[in-house]
């Protein structure tokens, strides 16, 4: 795996687990205001800015659960289709029923007008409670169907069972209001109250089990789900003691559950973009792979066919006796060789993914030029070596230069690479068994292979160090 998508995945980790610390402890210091400080003004009355919060909220809800039923038919998990079920059960709790419920006569706004609403509030945080619970499990293909018509189903069912018994509700939300207090005193029924602790339970659970998924997954939706359940789990701990959710009061509660809802929307947003990011990516790969394919239909079986026949005539002028001639088509050979190499190099680096392992990229690249040449190469690679998509391509062709050279000029009968982990990062040698050749003459002339090697070895940044001597054969060093 690249190392910049690692870093990107650690530093995910540790965000996750920041902002739902900063949830929790903005959840924790809003509660502890509100109850240590009783002289204090946190109640402003405005049903117009209740109706707008609800509204905003449930155009959250409803674009995050679109995203997530998008993603679920590709994912085809539990968790996706579970959070969908809530987050629209929550939406439709938020602007539908909110809406309807000024439908019903004043006398049954304080029963059915709240009972419906906690009701459905409740479903939905069971249901986002449980997505955290169920985690990463893939939903069977004949269960899915089921997955979404049960849960609905069962909600419409206590939604009607409300609506039935709207008779023998009981008032559920009692409003006093004082013309001299900014506290009025808002009362909410037994059962209201523990539906309220059920349901702060469930976020707060669901705030802790998506914290540590995201630690371990390092997706960024998961990572702005901690933090949003943390507000809106205290958010109901706050309508414990002011249930100003069902009155005309807006209290900090109210304000609570609006940032969580507003973390849901940055996480939506980082979906989005991630979404668009992976498309574009899968874009680049589509078209590189392409080109790989046009190069190896077209340029590689042109320059294996003038190969082919400059060996051919190799092989007549040598009959021939022709040294001159010979040289010149030993040339060609010799340049036909290397524009293979770059082409295979070219193709290779065109139709491999991003997270091929640094390991397999090399070894394919030594195996593919020892093969060419019958010569035999001896590879030993340390996986934990981890390089991003630029090192690799330039330790891969070192390592083609480094092994092409050993066998067309320096005759070697086998080739060892070797790839170790060190402190500051890795280390690539390439050894042969070759003739060698004296090294400071090969400076002075200053080979292109040797010049390219040195340019991709401080490229990475890193070192290169070039070690031969005539008849002992010629070691290449990379450290980076």
């Amino acid at each position: 795996m690249p190392v910049g998508r690692l870093q990107t995945r650690d530093v995910g980790r540790e965000s996750a687990t920041a902002l739902t610390v900063a949830g929790w402890a903005a959840g924790v210091g809003c509660t502890a205001a509100i109850l240590g400080t009783p002289y204090l003004r946190f109640g402003y009355r405005s049903p117009e800015l209740h109706l707008v919060l609800d509204s905003v909220d449930a155009c959250v809800a409803l674009l995050l659960a679109y995203l997530l039923a998008g993603r679920l038919r590709r994912t085809r998990r539990w968790r996706d289709l579970l959070l969908a079920v809530g987050l629209v059960v929550l939406a439709v709790v938020g602007l539908g029923v909110a809406l309807s419920v000024h439908l019903l006569p004043v006398e049954a706004r304080s029963t059915i007008g709240v009972w419906l609403p906690v009701t459905l509030r409740t479903a939905a945080a069971l249901l986002i409670a449980a997505a955290a619970s169920v985690g990463d499990r893939p939903v069977p293909p004949q269960r899915l169907q089921w997955g979404l018509v049960t849960p609905l189903l069962a909600l419409l069912l206590a939604a009607a069972l409300v609506v039935v018994l709207r008779d023998s509700l009981p008032t559920a939300v009692t409003v006093r209001d004082h013309p001299l207090s900014d506290r009025p005193a808002i009362r909410g029924h037994a059962v209201l109250v523990a539906a309220q602790a059920l349901v702060a339970g469930c976020f707060l659970y669901a705030s802790v089990r998506f914290t540590a998924q995201a630690r371990k997954s390092g997706e960024e939706l998961l990572t702005w789900l901690g933090p949003g359940c943390a507000l809106l789990g205290f958010a109901r701990i706050n309508y414990l003691v002011f249930p100003s959710l069902y009155s005309g009061w807006l209290y900090t509660g109210d304000l609570l559950r609006t940032g969580g809802y507003a973390c849901l929307l940055v996480g939506a947003a980082r979906e989005i973009r991630r979404y668009w990011a992976a498309r574009a990516d899968l874009a680049v790969v589509e078209d590189r792979r392409r080109l790989a394919r046009e190069l190896h239909d077209g340029v590689l079986q042109e320059l294996a066919w003038i190969r082919s026949e400059a060996r051919t005539l190799s092989h007549r002028i040598h009959e021939a006796q022709d040294a001159e001639s010979e040289t010149a088509v030993q040339s060609i050979l010799d340049a036909s060789d290397r524009a293979l190499d770059e082409a295979r190099a070219a193709v290779d680096a065109l139709g491999t993914g991003p997270d091929e392992p640094l390991g397999y990229a090399l070894h394919r690249s030594a195996r593919d030029v020892a093969e060419r040449h019958g010569a035999r190469v001896v590879v030993e690679l340390d996986d934990s070596v981890r390089a991003d998509q630029t090192q690799r391509h330039h330790l891969a062709r070192i390592t083609r230069e480094a092994v092409g050279n050993a066998l067309r000029h320096g005759g070697a009968s086998c080739v060892r690479v070797t790839l170790d982990a060190t402190a500051s990062g890795g280390r690539l040698v390439v050894k042969d068994d070759g003739c060698g050749f004296d090294v400071q003459g090969a400076t002075a002339r200053s080979g292109y292979g040797l010049t390219s090697m040195r340019a991709r070895a401080q490229a990475l940044p890193g070192t290169f160090v070039l070690e031969s001597a005539p008849g002992q054969g010629t070691t290449v060093e990379v450290d980076w």
